[in-house]
């Protein structure tokens, strides 16, 4: 005869229940707390002013493709911010990303690794932008290194906890036969989180691609700039054209990605 299957999951110690029951309590004090300071009390306002939105959006309906050619030109050029932007963030990210594993480098050296890529990601591109602006001049450069350094702080992140989640045996495989730490990085570790590394470098690619889009509000090249000179200017025609191009734009390099993804990971 087959028992009935039990009511209830399997139990957990009280400790555990208590810390789960602390840290949910804390989440919802943090959402009170700010309750007020975010504002969230003008939320019914979406609904009562939702025709003023449509009237400003109303602007947007008309396209002006008087200087289609000189959008498209920036977008593409923002395109390529966006790309240099992000090889050079990969190339610098495999390093800073293995320095800052616990499972690859000493304490001594993630920890200072890790505040490093704390402070890349903590400035926004656009103080960024603005450093390099003024070392190197208004242009693309500019945006390409804001997007590396920022970019790098984001993947070193992300690439150190891929390497931090592998698994230790083809690791002691490799180290067994006498390699250097170095061949027992690249034998034992790399092969290991190469897909996940891709898979995270194509997203940010993606993202870099919108984000060069704002780098062009202080003069670092792209499309940004010509944005937001046709919307001070109510130019709402040209502006829609120029929203339009970039939609296109993220979208093919979002299709881009997704086929580049699903051949390497």
């Amino acid at each position: 005869m087959r028992s009935a299957p039990s009511r209830y999951g399997p139990g957990r110690p009280l400790t555990d229940r208590l810390i789960d029951a602390g840290v949910w309590s804390g989440l919802f004090g943090l959402l009170v707390w700010s309750f007020w300071p975010a504002q969230m009390f003008k939320l019914p306002l979406l609904a009562e002013n939702a025709d003023r939105m449509g009237e400003y959006l109303a602007g947007f309906a008309r396209l002006d493709l008087t200087d289609w050619e000189l959008y498209a030109e920036q977008t593409l050029v923002t395109v390529q911010i966006a790309l240099w932007g992000t090889v050079v963030a990969v190339l610098l990210a495999v390093p800073f990303g293995l320095l800052a594993a616990r499972n690859i480098a000493p304490v001594w050296i993630v920890q200072p690794v890790r505040r490093v890529m704390d402070l890349f990601r903590a400035i926004n591109e656009l103080v960024i932008a603005a450093v390099f602006v003024a070392a190197v001049g208004l242009g693309p450069f500019a945006g390409v290194m804001a997007l590396a350094v920022h970019t790098t702080g984001v993947l070193a992140k992300l690439f150190s906890e891929a390497v931090e989640s592998i698994d230790e045996g083809p690791v002691e495989g490799v180290r067994a036969t006498g390699a250097a730490p170095v061949n027992v990085v690249v034998w034992g570790v790399i092969p290991q989180v190469l897909p996940l590394w891709a898979s995270y470098a194509l997203y940010r690619f993606e993202s870099n691609t919108r984000s060069a889009t704002i780098l062009g509000l202080i003069g670092a090249g792209g499309i940004g700039q010509l944005l937001i000179e046709n919307i001070r200017a109510f130019e709402y025609a040209k502006t829609a054209t120029i929203l339009l191009i970039i939609i296109v734009a993220v979208v093919l390099v979002d299709m881009v990605s997704q086929l580049l993804r699903r051949r390497l990971v």
